[in-house]
């Protein structure tokens, strides 16, 4: 097995390869304006310190978020073209159980990333392992009692330190903690994500309300 992972959701472009006992290259960079400028670059650089080849790779897993429109399919389509141009699986999974595979706590907490709006992507866990709620997205106000008590994990939880007092690691996903829990669920024979993206509200980047189409003549 070799795993290429990579995730784009948050402003963290992130990539990891995995040899199914352990992550052999990663990469990261935060950036939320750069995707697709990094994301190609970090895949390559990442082949390279493995000392491998991009077609050795025997399958892909992307982080699907949620997340913002334009990061998110950034991620969402190189994943889906280099799987179709290498002839091999891509396999999805969300970003925030990427985020709290990392964390590795033992005990209730909540995932929460930064979706912009004053508002949240997030989701409840019992532990690392276990998601109790689907993905949402919200205003940390309009969340407070559902989290009150609970430790927080990611980017979005340090932003609203009021709803999120007790913040622990990581900020940011990152591609090798989605590798090692794609490869636990596939020896697990786990079913995994179709590589779609979670979308929970409408793209940031809307047409001006008095735009005028000109028809030619």
């Amino acid at each position: 097995m070799l795993l290429l992972a990579l995730d784009t959701a948050t402003p963290a472009v992130t990539v990891a390869l995995h040899d199914g006992t352990s992550v052999v290259a990663s990469s990261s960079q935060v950036d939320a304006r750069r995707h697709g400028e990094l994301l190609l670059p970090a895949v390559d650089r990442v082949v390279a310190e493995a000392g491998t080849r991009l077609d050795a790779v025997t399958g892909i897993v992307v982080g699907v978020g949620p997340g913002p429109y334009t990061g998110l399919r950034v991620g969402l389509m190189t994943a889906d073209t280099l799987g179709f141009a290498l002839g091999v699986p891509v396999h999805g999974l969300c970003t925030l159980d990427g985020l709290a595979h990392a964390a590795g706590l033992d005990e209730p907490f909540v995932v929460a990333t930064d979706a912009r709006r004053k508002e949240v992507y997030w989701a409840r866990y019992d532990d690392a392992r276990t998601r109790v709620t689907e993905p949402a997205v919200d205003r940390p106000a309009e969340i407070a009692q559902t989290v009150a008590g609970l430790p927080a994990v990611g980017a979005g939880a340090l932003l609203y330190p009021e709803i999120f007092p007790v913040v622990r690691e990581p900020e940011h996903v990152s591609a090798a903690a989605l590798a090692e829990l794609a490869v636990r669920k596939l020896a697990a024979g786990e079913e995994m994500a179709e590589p779609r993206p979670l979308y929970l509200r409408r793209p940031d980047a809307q047409v001006p309300k008095n735009y005028k189409v000109v028809t030619p003549k």
